[in-house]
């Protein structure tokens, strides 16, 4: 008499067990939803001054406001980040940023489009945070400085969508248009936000039981932190300048706007390219990440000098040295920072960001101001030295690394 054997079951892998980057395409989708305000209302800037009663003072107060928002609410966002299911993090993230979005596109005042931006800025304090506790519970280690790469890519995509609504359809629909379109995008982001979570149940324990909050590194990791700190904002300062400044410095060194308006466009591209391939390359040899990080910020402060001649090829060769330079080190910083801070992602994410904004948050005011008093190959040059700064400030947070 024959017996059956037991059927064996089979278990699917449980979503969270996968691989990592489909829920890394959420955490990027999330950083670029929560970007598209700010960028959306920069593009938009000049229709926007001649359809409503909001001067360009106001629009840049309202463009600062939000970095501001966004690295003065990085403590928070941080804790926000470490207690919250990942993908709560991100929803909140993508409905924030469309809620910005569409209050900015119905502002017909200063108050009404600096307030939208507030609240894009308070969108904007959760996407480091979130990709540092995600990259730290689900990325390999291996694989560490290409997914921070991601993360700093999408700071480098986020201008992309406001630049082709600007054109395409600012021009023959209107700029209030423009911006509830550009609410398209994270609405989509709402769609994969589910993706975003951040392992196995091990790994959504620790994080439940706030390992993000573990006790701060010793002191001479607190002093690298400091360092590496104050060198994004500086740098970012050189950075921003290029960014927001482009055409602008472009047109004063002899090409036509349009021209300078297709280098931007490339530029951005590059942008994305470099801290890509930066990530990718990075993870073969991790320790050297901070002194890459630093040859990268050089890089974006000789770019900027380059660019102060005010010569068609000194432009050109400064900004792309400043772009795959001055913008391509973001990634690379985060992975070096989730290194020194290990297993705390989001506090990782936090110190960054905090870093990060404040310089951006300080640019548009303080380049404008400095450009016109002295000029803008004055200013930009100022710009190049506040870049330098930074460069020997990761230098001296290098110099102090526990084990280096």
């Amino acid at each position: 008499m024959s017996t059956l054997a037991p059927t064996p079951i089979v278990r699917r892998p449980r979503p969270a067990d996968r691989g990592p980057w489909r829920g890394m395409g959420a955490v990027v989708a999330a950083a670029v939803a929560a970007m598209t305000p700010v960028f959306g209302v920069a593009a938009l800037a000049a229709p926007i001054e001649r359809g409503t009663e909001i001067s360009g003072t106001a629009v840049g107060l309202a463009l600062s406001g939000f970095f501001a928002v966004t690295a003065l609410g990085s403590g928070v966002a941080r804790r926000v980040a470490a207690r919250l299911p990942l993908p709560a993090v991100l929803l909140v993230i993508d409905l924030l940023a469309a809620a910005a979005l569409l209050l900015a596109a119905v502002a017909n005042g200063p108050a009404g489009l600096i307030g939208a931006l507030l609240i894009g800025g308070a969108a904007n304090t959760l996407p480091q945070p979130a990709a540092g506790r995600y990259v730290a519970a689900r990325v390999p280690g291996h694989r560490l400085s290409f997914a921070t790469g991601l993360v700093g890519a999408a700071l480098g995509a986020a201008p992309l969508l406001p630049g082709l609504l600007a054109g395409l359809v600012a021009g023959p629909y209107g700029w209030r248009t423009a911006l509830v379109t550009a609410a398209a995008f994270p609405v989509l982001a709402l769609c994969v936000a589910p993706l975003g979570r951040t392992g196995p149940a091990r790994q959504e324990e620790e994080s439940a039981t706030g390992k993000d909050d573990e006790t701060a590194p010793q002191a001479a990791g607190r002093r690298v932190l400091l360092l590496w700190t104050l060198a994004a904002g500086l740098a970012t300062v050189g950075s921003n300048s290029a960014a927001s400044y482009f055409i602008q410095i472009g047109t004063h060194s002899g090409l036509s706007t349009a021209t300078a308006g297709l280098m931007q466009s490339l530029a951005g591209v590059l942008a994305i390219a470099v801290r890509l391939t930066a990530g990718g390359v990075a993870d073969r040899e991790p320790r050297h990440n901070p002194a890459v990080v630093a040859a990268m910020m050089l890089s974006g402060a000789l770019g900027l000098a380059l660019t102060a001649f005010g010569t068609p090829v000194a432009f050109i060769v400064g900004a792309v040295l400043a772009v795959a330079g001055g913008w391509g080190w973001t990634g690379l910083l985060l992975a070096s920072v989730m290194r020194l801070l290990d297993g705390q992602g989001a506090r990782a994410g936090a110190w960054v960001q905090a870093g990060l904004f404040t310089g951006a948050a300080i640019t548009p005011f303080a380049f404008g101001a400095v450009a016109g008093a002295v000029g803008i190959p004055a200013a930009v040059l100022l710009a190049a030295v506040t870049a330098l700064a930074g460069t020997c400030t990761m230098a001296a947070g290098i110099l102090l690394r526990p084990s280096a």
